[in-house]
């Protein structure tokens, strides 16, 4: 046996019966069929394609919450993705699930996110005939945008989990395991975040979810990974209790931070730059890069500019929009 072989059997001795196995056909087919690597697992493979994927490096220069904040700790989409992936293993290595599958889906479950954040993919959705949501983009980016066009020809359980990260249940335990994971990631990170920029105080959170999840941030993610955890892996959830004061934590947050006006002051700002490089590159189609006139031609002009501005950064949004609309001085 090959190294791959070694390690796919080593999972069916330690892996638990609700575990998606990396030798499982169902789980692990891709659009184009690959020869085997004699090394890596399929998901092993997949979770380095997406590591390496230049949709992932532009993460770490687009928005989590505050909108270019001045300071080097505030939370990118690329540091939250991190945390995500660091909360998801731990879950998975404590249920007996596999891994290296939950990392790649907890890697790419928001490489299709938009510039400026959620405010960024809410104009996008408005103004796109054909709408726009950041986790089925993220598969569209997997399977149609990266590597020229060619795609990352991800295995099938990777792409289900990023699909269904947001708000539908996934085809595996992993999958469903990074969807808790990223709730619990921004929910602790947003709280620490948003003390830093003084938009909320510790005495702010509810003692309801204190008195069962903790005070601090390691305390608040403690007590959700060892709940999910103690609920098991045959139903991947929050333990009643946990779960009650999880969902109030998370309603607090969307009404002192989410939707508070001190922290969303400039998204008004960054709405209109979408709006206007949106309707500016639908008419000007050959000032995008070729891959995306090639979408145009193939698709349509309006799934092309969606797809160019949904991949921008905010720095690269914001200079592109400094090009076309801001006078040059004379030189």
């Amino acid at each position: 046996m090959n190294v791959r072989e070694q390690t796919e059997k080593i999972e069916k001795n330690i892996l638990c019966e609700y575990a998606c196995k990396s030798d499982d056909e169902k789980f692990t087919r891709r659009e184009r069929q690959e020869e085997k690597c004699p090394y890596r697992t399929d998901f092993q493979r997949d979770r380095d394609r997406i590591l390496y994927c230049n949709a992932f490096r532009r993460l770490k220069r687009k928005t989590q919450v505050f909108l270019a904040p001045e300071g080097d700790h505030y939370r990118t989409r690329l540091t939250h993705t991190l945390e995500v992936a660091q909360v998801a293993r731990t879950i998975s290595r404590a249920l007996r699930l596999n891994e290296d599958l939950t990392e790649a889906v907890a890697l790419g479950h928001d490489i299709g996110h938009s510039p400026f954040g959620h405010c960024g993919e809410a104009v996008l959705n408005e103004i796109c005939p054909h709408g726009f949501r950041h986790y089925m983009q993220s598969v569209r980016v997997a399977e149609k945008i990266e590597n020229n066009g060619e795609g990352l020809n991800l295995t099938f359980a990777v792409r289900d989990g990023i699909e269904c990260h947001t708000n539908m249940t996934a085809k595996t335990r992993e999958g469903c395991v990074v969807r808790l994971a990223d709730t619990i990631a921004y929910l602790n990170h947003d709280i620490e975040d948003s003390m830093r920029a003084g938009v909320l105080s510790y005495d702010e959170i509810p003692e309801s979810v204190t008195r069962v999840l903790g005070k601090s941030k390691s305390e608040r993610i403690t007590s959700l990974v060892a709940s999910v955890v103690e609920h098991g892996a045959e139903n991947i959830d929050f333990m009643p209790e946990v779960r009650k004061a999880h969902d109030e934590l998370k309603s607090f947050m969307f009404e002192k931070v989410y939707y508070n006006p001190s922290a969303k002051g400039e998204e008004g700002k960054a709405e209109n730059l979408v709006r206007s490089l949106y309707s500016y590159f639908r008419e000007n189609v050959s000032e995008m890069p070729d891959e995306y006139q090639k979408i145009a031609r193939e698709s349509d002009v309006d799934c092309a500019v969606c797809d160019y501005i949904s991949g921008m950064s905010d720095e690269y949004a914001i200079r592109r929009y400094s090009e076309i609309f801001i006078p040059r001085p004379w030189k």
